[in-house]
């Protein structure tokens, strides 16, 4: 079967982020368009950053695709680890804080930055759970 690997921005046992590699299953389609599953999702919003734009550590609220549409952002982590995401480029943040835990800005979240002199735009599909 063929597959299709995507990168988690997730959470580890010990509450900080970290990223790891998957492979979807793609068992719909013809073998001129494979799909995957169909994947419930309660909405979508489109983001606009300008050049230079930052943030904080910080985690995500909602499990979502992240799909960069236009420009490049980095996301770091806390261990240092950072990578950069282009244009077409995606992965899928849930990187929730653990249940029952304060955000502590030693341990928790990722941060992310816009890369270079280009805006970027950004599509978040939230998923349905």
């Amino acid at each position: 079967m063929t597959t299709f690997k995507h990168t988690i921005l997730y959470t580890d046992t010990n509450g900080f982020a970290r990223f790891r590699e998957e492979n979807m299953p793609l068992p719909d389609g013809t073998p001129k368009a494979l799909l995957s599953n169909l994947f419930p999702s309660s909405g979508f919003q489109v983001r606009h950053s300008p050049p230079g734009v930052s943030s904080d550590f910080h985690c995500t609220t909602t499990a979502q695709w992240l799909v960069v549409l236009s420009g490049e952002m980095e996301i770091g982590l806390r261990d240092g680890t950072s990578r950069i995401f282009k244009a077409g480029e995606h992965f899928f943040s849930n990187d929730l804080l653990p249940a029952g835990a304060a955000f502590d800005p030693a341990v928790h979240g990722h941060r992310s930055q816009v890369v270079g002199d280009a805006p970027l735009t950004t599509l978040f599909v939230r998923t349905g759970d």
